[in-house]
């Protein structure tokens, strides 16, 4: 099978400062102040065409962060990112401009993906319908819930057809028949062949729709592999885990870091 997409030893480094005046001289001094702190740490996997490849694992593991870097929304430190195709991130109110109108929104996000004026009036009322905001379509989208966010960013995302999908937690706000209504258009993607990531809390929505489970643990790939082989060990991981005193979290997190935890 084609590789859909291709992540290499991707390695995603911020700057933490205790006080604004160390940024600013971080900027200024050669010495470096403010402490490295790697949301990834060299990740590597591959996906075929058609995978659907759930990324799970414990908060502050870096789901989001990879998501954004495949997506190409935030760039990688270290590494490589290969897509075979047009990706586009569907995560509440991302890429949405507050100050501008759901409609706004709608025509900037297709102008931005190269699409004409004729292309964007044909789909405009497909992904209001989709959304469900006929009402609210023209008011500002900082007055929108983040359900609503959520559903506007989802209907944009599905209806401008992308060859590779990204979900992360979009489905986690709003109401139940919306949710219901986006994983069907979402198995509809899955049937039609489409790449997806999926980056959910919820086991059961993975177990439904993924093929394979990307598991990160503080930066880190844990497992990777099939839904079956993956899911159990996450499942037994997380009664551990539950388990764990504040300070016992924290030794798990410096010894997973370090890479002797398993």
């Amino acid at each position: 099978m084609d590789k859909s997409i291709i992540v290499e030893n991707v390695s995603k480094k911020y700057k933490l400062y205790s006080k604004g005046s160390d940024r600013i001289k971080d900027i200024i001094f050669p010495k470096e102040y403010g402490e490295d702190f790697y949301a990834l740490r060299n990740v590597s996997f591959t996906a075929e065409k058609g995978d659907v490849v759930g990324f799970i694992g414990i908060n502050g593991s870096g789901k989001s962060t990879l998501s954004n870097i495949i997506a190409g929304i935030v760039p990688e430190t270290n590494g490589s990112v290969t897509l075979n195709g047009e990706a586009a991130l569907i995560a509440v109110s991302a890429g949405l401009k507050g100050d501008l109108t759901g409609r706004q929104n709608i025509e900037l996000k297709c102008l931005m993906l190269g699409l004409n004026k004729k292309e964007i009036a044909e789909l405009e009322p497909k992904i209001i319908e989709f959304a469900e905001l006929e009402k609210f379509i023209d008011q500002p989208v900082k007055n929108y819930s983040s359900g609503m966010k959520s559903r506007l960013g989802f209907s944009i995302s599905v209806n401008i057809d992308p060859d590779i999908l990204i979900i992360d937690e979009a489905l986690s706000v709003g109401d139940k028949a919306f949710a219901e209504k986006s994983l069907a258009k979402m198995h509809e993607f899955k049937d039609r062949g489409k790449t997806m990531v999926f980056v959910s809390h919820s086991l059961g929505q993975m177990k439904q729709f993924c093929d394979k489970i990307l598991w990160l643990e503080y930066g880190q790939v844990r497992e990777y592999g099939s839904i079956d082989e993956v899911i159990p060990k996450y499942d037994q991981f997380l009664n551990e885990f539950k388990k764990m005193s504040k300070q016992e979290k924290e030794a798990y997190r410096e010894r997973a870091i370090s890479g002797s935890a398993n």
